[in-house]
């Protein structure tokens, strides 16, 4: 069994101290001290790893003035502070060994909104899409772009000076910053705005820190104006930094700190409050998907397009759209970027026209397009087609899948993953191709894989060469690769950092600065955070400090993953393969990704959290000379731990006995098992999967609670209590059955059996019985008249009048349904860890299964979960011995058999609220319900909603009902609020479930609604 595992880094005696003390003042946020918490934010999107001492989760700019107030007594004075947004960063930028300020948690509110001035005053924990979302219905939107809009926040937007897309015409976030309102380390609230005159006069002569900091600031801008003007390259994507370039206007004797606060990288001041300047949203948009022969082809093409007036030109290579075809994402613009026949297509631009005009962005498309043709005529420039969106929906698929490519390239099957630390050098955009030549070369006579795309009208070109960061010589390598891109940058007059800020490449800045200016910088530091105590090691140290600038050699993630064994590894692919990019933090409580996280706003339980933990939870098993796979095997062979062991290890742990294991087990548990995050995630990180292999190995150790016994041998009961569910219900329906249960098996509003039973149900419609011989003597014709249903055990005890309703629209449609045996699916066996029980269940299950699917005839499941099962978790269980078998649903086997010429639609409306595991596995489900009631004359439209909060079994547990129901507040309660019941349909027999249960009306499934229409 496994061990316990106490080892544990504790925080350091000052620090403890210091949380403590914050206690006892008039703090209103939280503090986490758990070793789960520090792990889950000691990553963000880079290669870097550093243990936090603790999180803190501040609730206004106050509490950020206790925290640093407090700070400033003696016994606290080495404490540090880093604040975190989004965590989004690409270099380690809000990664530390002192605390960290997260402001997402709580400090997330839009504050105030001008639309005839066109502004809004944010909290800087608000995320970039949540901030446009709420614009949108007064027709404005905050205009820098990034690939990370669904969970990069404000404060980091400012604090990276973030941008992307369309930044020739919009610029950087420093562009829109029209004030900030910052806490300083000695606890000053810095209002920053642009100020003149008496004004600045008045600020400059403080006596306070603010004082010093305008004091220094126009120092250093009147002294250094030249140096300045020839030290800052003169490009789109200006220096991320301090930026001395425009914090002072000579002409006008404008200071503007806001300007310095914009990319320092939060190493000057806390930024709590952004006012922002936001603008009208295009009237007219139009995209060009330009194909060509080669990638270099499209490189030297961006030019031309930028010359036709575009609003952007995004590049893409061929790398980057094979990883998109094989990801869920592809589903969505594979008719938007078609092949083009008898051509291969090794890169593309996306080029982007706005207006106000229609006749103006007419004209432009038209050019473009007449051009666009002269070229492939003429095979020119390696133009092979384009294709042209002008719908809007068309147009964010096709940028959903630009943004989601910087996660796709971590999803590699090999040992290498391309991964950040080169990858936004920007440099003119007249120089790009030549400098991507030598890029390449370096990379190719390394022999390295890579992948690339970006923004070719600034110059910015995202490259991410894969590494093995396990092998400690790649880890030179990648050193190597740095010094010599920082070298290839200045030769071509660019910047390694021309997006992503510097974070642990803040190395290179004095060499890059010079003397002169990066002594300027430090003086700049210094009346900021004169004791180094923000961020310290970013950008630059203060003017008298000894300690070093943070360092790419600096310790990895990779460093930790190789005390893990190959073998190991390789077999929780799953959990180690998670590359931090964060997308598990999407914002959108539309998006069916991770609703754990979403309703607790805890990293920890998030995919990149639970991935994290699983990783360390290996290494200190390898630490303590465990062979997890051995366990495994063990387990399943029955080699298990005596009840009185595991009562002992139980009775500890119920006495408080620490055992990193239980941090883990905390998370796994707060995981719904919707496994939206396995298709969902660019990289796939399959919670539910490495969550069932630890629930296992855990209770290998630890005793069972009674609700893990009830859920995973429902399959088992369910049968034997449905041939007598009145006689049941009677028993369940009492308050004291329910309040007994409640109390001692933890589960809570049990759902009541289907009565009358299915069987009965299905004697008085003449269905056809199940009868082998009789199948196996039809012709091969005969038996394509014939449909095997496939049972599941929630359909078929608790809600049998949708399978019912299921073989009857099938008998309608004109063939002859037939009910199979009830075989266990596994399911709830796989969501409890019960992996010893769900391999024979998945061998007995499969074996019957394949007998059947011997006959040719199609088979049907009710339930997407349960279907779905079949072929994700039985192929993991089962690999080649899964054997052919196809279990569909309703869906899938009809929509190829609609007869007939498609009815005229009529008024009749529904609606679709699909089940989180079905839309994100197969995503083309809803398209498939809509083209089969639009052919039967009902118009039918896809609900965009997260998880319900039911999944399976989830909300019946008693420590997460209301949790559930939270879930269920985020999209469902809304949307359902808006429509007539009636017309709402669901798949899954869960959401049903839990829409009877908060609303008290049962929603149909597709197929009853279809059965009335016939």
């Amino acid at each position: 069994m496994i061990p316990n595992l106490s080892h544990n880094e504790n925080i350091k005696q000052d620090y403890f101290a210091f949380l403590s003390a914050l206690l006892n003042t008039d703090y209103q946020g939280e503090i986490a001290k758990s070793y789960a918490s520090r792990l889950a934010l000691a990553t963000d999107n880079s290669v870097y790893q550093w243990l936090p001492q603790a999180v803190i989760f501040p609730k206004s700019t106050q509490d950020i003035v206790e925290i640093c107030q407090l700070a400033q007594s003696s016994e606290f004075a080495d404490i540090r502070f880093s604040p975190r947004g989004g965590g989004t960063g690409t270099n380690g930028q809000s990664l530390t060994d002192g605390i960290i300020l997260d402001l997402s948690k709580f400090m997330n509110q839009i504050l105030e909104l001008n639309v005839s001035e066109g502004w809004v005053r944010v909290q800087t924990g608000v995320v970039k899409d949540q901030l446009n979302a709420y614009l949108k219905p007064h027709g404005l939107f905050f205009s820098p772009e990034l690939s990370t809009s669904n969970r990069a926040t404000i404060g980091g937007m400012v604090s990276n000076d973030a941008s992307g897309q369309g930044s020739l015409a919009y610029g950087k976030t420093s562009d829109h910053v029209l004030a900030l309102k910052s806490v300083l380390i000695n606890g000053e609230v810095l209002d920053s705005a642009p100020i003149n005159g008496e004004a600045l006069v008045k600020e400059s002569e403080r006596e306070d820190a603010i004082g010093a900091v305008y004091r220094q600031v126009i120092a250093t801008s009147e002294s250094k104006q030249a140096q300045i003007e020839a030290g800052f390259p003169k490009l789109n994507r200006f220096l991320t930094g301090y930026d001395l370039k425009h914090v002072y206007d000579a002409k006008t004797g404008t200071v503007d700190l806001s300007r310095l606060l914009c990319g320092s990288e939060g190493s000057l001041a806390f930024i709590t409050e952004a006012k922002l300047n936001v603008q009208k949203i295009p009237t007219y948009r139009t995209l060009f998907n330009v194909k060509y022969d080669s990638f270099q082809s499209a490189l030297k093409n961006a030019p031309f397009l930028v010359n036709a007036n575009a609003l952007s030109v995004e590049t893409v290579d061929s790398t980057v759209l094979n990883l998109a075809k094989e990801d869920i994402v592809w589903h969505s613009v594979s008719a938007l970027i078609t092949d083009v026949p008898n051509k291969v297509m090794d890169g593309i631009n996306i080029v982007e026209f706005v207006e106000e005009d229609a006749t103006i962005q007419d004209e432009k498309v038209a050019v473009l397009t007449a051009e666009l043709d002269r070229l492939i005529a003429a095979k020119e420039a390696g133009v092979i087609g384009y294709q042209i969106c002008d719908q809007l929906s068309d147009i964010n698929k096709i940028y959903g899948m630009r943004k989601k490519a910087v996660g796709l390239l971590g999803k590699t099957k090999s040992k290498s993953k391309p991964i950040a630390f080169a990858e936004d050098t920007c440099v003119p955009p007249e120089n790009l191709a030549d400098y991507i030549i030598e890029f390449r070369q370096l990379l190719d006579d390394k022999g390295l894989h890579y992948g690339m795309f970006g923004h070719v009208d600034a110059g910015v070109l995202h490259v991410r060469p894969a590494l093995d960061l396990c092998d400690p010589s790649q880890e030179v390598l990648m050193r190597e690769i740095s010094d010599k891109v920082v070298a290839l940058t200045a030769k071509y007059k660019g910047l390694m950092w021309g997006e992503h800020g510097k974070g642990f490449r803040s190395e290179y800045g004095p060499a890059f600065f010079g003397d002169e200016l990066f002594t300027e910088l430090r003086k700049i530091k210094t009346a900021f955070d004169p004791q180094n105590r923000v961020n310290p090691g970013k950008i630059c140290t203060p003017l008298d400090s000894t300690e070093q600038l943070v360092s790419v050699d600096a310790v990895k993630r990779g460093t930790f993953d190789r005390q893990i064994p190959v073998q190991v590894r390789e077999s929780f692919t799953q959990a180690l393969d998670c590359n931090g990019n964060g997308l598990c933090f999407n914002y959108d409580t539309k998006s069916p990704m991770c609703p754990s996280v979403k309703v607790t706003s805890d990293r920890v339980h998030s995919p990149k959290g639970r991935a994290g933990l699983m990783r360390e939870w290996l290494r200190q098993l390898a630490n303590n000379d465990i062979d997890v796979l051995q366990l495994e095997n063990d387990l399943y062979a029955g080699k298990n731990a005596s009840i009185f062991t595991k009562f002992k290890n139980s009775l500890a742990k119920n006495k408080g006995e620490y055992d990193f294991s239980h941090e883990v087990m905390d998370a796994m548990q707060g995981c719904l098992a919707c496994k939206a995050c396995s298709s969902q995630c660019p990289i796939q990180v399959d919670v539910p999967t490495f969550r069932s292999r630890f629930i296992f190995l855990y209770h290998g150790r630890y005793l069972r609670p009674l609700k893990d016994y009830f859920v995973a041998y429902v399959e088992q009961y369910a049968p034997l209590m449905g041939k007598m569910p009145r006689f049941f219900n009677f028993f369940m329906k009492m308050k004291i059955t329910a309040s007994l249960t409640e109390k001692f098996v933890g589960m809570v509003d049990i759902p009541l059996l289907s009565a009358p039973t299915l069987k009965s149900a299905l004697k008085k419609k003449t269905i056809n019985e199940f009868d082998l011989e009789k199948l196996q003597a039809l012709t091969p014709i005969e038996r394509e008249g014939y449909v095997l249903i496939v049972q599941d055990p929630f359909t078929t005890y608790y809600d049998a009048d949708v399978v019912r309703d299921l073989m009857l629209t099938i008998k309608k449609l004109g063939y002859k349904p037939v009910l199979l045996p009830f075989k266990p699916n596994g399911k709830p066996q796989h969501i409890k860890g019960f992996l010893e029980k769900f391999s024979k269940t998945t061998k007995d299950s499969g074996q019957f299964l394949n007998e059947m699917s011997e006959l040719n005839i199609p088979m049907v499941g009710t339930d997407p979960a349960m279907v779905l099962c079949y072929r994700d978790e039985y192929k993991q269980a089962l690999g080649e011995q899964r054997g052919q078998f196809n279990v569909q649903l309703f869906q899938e086997w009809l929509l190829p058999r609609l007869k007939g010429n498609a009815k005229a639609l009529t008024d009749k409306q529904f609606y679709l609220f699909g089940h989180c595991t079905e839309k994100t596995a197969e995503p083309t489900s809803a398209g498939d319900w809509t083209r089969i009631f639009n052919h039967f004359g009902s118009q039918f439209s896809d609900v965009a909603v997260g998880c319900c909060g039911m999944a399976g079994t989830f909300g019946h547990d008693a420590g997460k009902v209301e949790q559930s129901k939270a879930i269920y507040s985020l999209s469902w309660e809304a949307e359902i609020a808006k429509r007539d019941r009636s017309e709402c349909l669901a798949t899954g027999y869960s959401c049903r479930s839990q829409v009877k249960r908060i609303e008290g009306e049962v929603l149909k499934h597709p197929v009853q609604a279809l059965l009335a229409i016939l």
